[in-house]
């Protein structure tokens, strides 16, 4: 498909679902409520650096869940596979983000890096002295993927830190089972910053089409992640990224996903290009429905499913 194409299918995908109003916008993080429920915003990035945008692509929201591929890379880079397989697995929960059912049961490690008890032990093993140091080590690579600098918002920061009870009681049961070391506060605030990065639509996209041009980012040329974890990311996001609806997504979608409860949503297809949703309005299991319905046409009319016929 040529790229004037391309952009004709955005701008169509964007008038068709501008209308759908389901869902409601997350709430249980204060902060997140005052999103406007009709921001709509579609990016895909190539891999050789060509962008087409329709709509709210510039505007800023946080990371959230959308977080957590990307740290558990710097974690890989850190401490190794052998080590975070020792500490968190690599298997599909079947169960909502904040689960904590896989604590109780036999290994009581987290299943996966993808939902909160096991992003958490991952942001414990980010190296650094101190906090200072763990979370500028964070956002420059942010700043890898995205191609610019980034912060993160004090207030959602704030607002996650004063209701994140049950985020603290699974980082105290990991502590209790001996996943995480005793740092416990600094863990958590540590997550609850990755997780309140702001970043728009467009940065959103290109962050997806470096991990999509193994781990270089299409504009920039820097590296972002050694290209042999690439694949450890991809897969966990295909497995995982989606939660509870995981298999829907691998049977509607195909590709590598990961959304975020502030309404984005960024698919990675291999070698070809990244996809960025941003919309706030919310099914039951935290996914953006706009996001989640362009993903779908997108996936059919360009055929992008890894295991699609033609697929590259």
């Amino acid at each position: 498909m040529r790229s004037t194409q391309v952009q004709q299918l955005l701008e169509e995908l964007h008038a068709k679902y501008a209308d759908l109003r389901d869902g409601k916008v997350a709430d249980y993080i204060p902060e997140l409520s005052k999103a406007d429920p009709d921001a709509f915003g579609v990016v895909i990035a190539t891999v050789e650096g060509e962008i087409h945008e329709v709509g709210v692509s510039r505007a800023e929201f946080t990371l959230q869940s959308m977080s957590k591929p990307f740290v558990y890379g710097l974690a890989l880079e850190d401490r190794g596979r052998e080590f975070l397989l020792s500490r968190v697995g690599v298997e599909p929960t079947g169960e909502a983000f904040n689960s904590i059912i896989e604590l109780e049961e036999k290994t009581h490690r987290p299943y996966n890096p993808m939902v909160n008890s096991g992003a958490i032990a991952v942001a414990s093993m980010i190296r650094g002295e101190g906090m200072s140091a763990r979370i500028s080590r964070i956002l420059d690579m942010f700043r890898r993927y995205t191609g610019r600098p980034v912060g993160v918002n004090a207030a959602v920061f704030a607002s996650e830190r004063e209701t994140a009870h049950r985020n603290r009681a699974i980082a105290h049961l990991m502590r209790h089972f001996n996943v995480i070391g005793p740092e416990i506060d600094l863990a958590l605030d540590l997550y609850f910053q990755q997780c309140s990065v702001s970043v728009t639509c467009h940065d959103l996209a290109l962050m997806a089409a470096t991990l999509a041009k193994g781990g270089v980012h299409p504009l920039t040329g820097e590296r972002a992640l050694r290209a042999d974890l690439v694949r450890d990311v991809l897969t966990l996001m295909f497995t995982c990224g989606m939660y509870d609806s995981a298999g829907d997504w691998a049977y509607s979608v195909g590709i590598p996903g990961k959304s975020g409860v502030s309404g984005g949503i960024f698919g990675v297809v291999p070698g070809r290009m990244g996809i960025a949703v941003y919309s706030p309005l919310l099914d039951p299991h935290g996914h953006s429905i706009r996001g989640e319905a362009v993903f779908r046409e997108l996936s059919t009319r360009l055929g992008l499913s890894v295991f699609h016929a033609g697929a590259h």
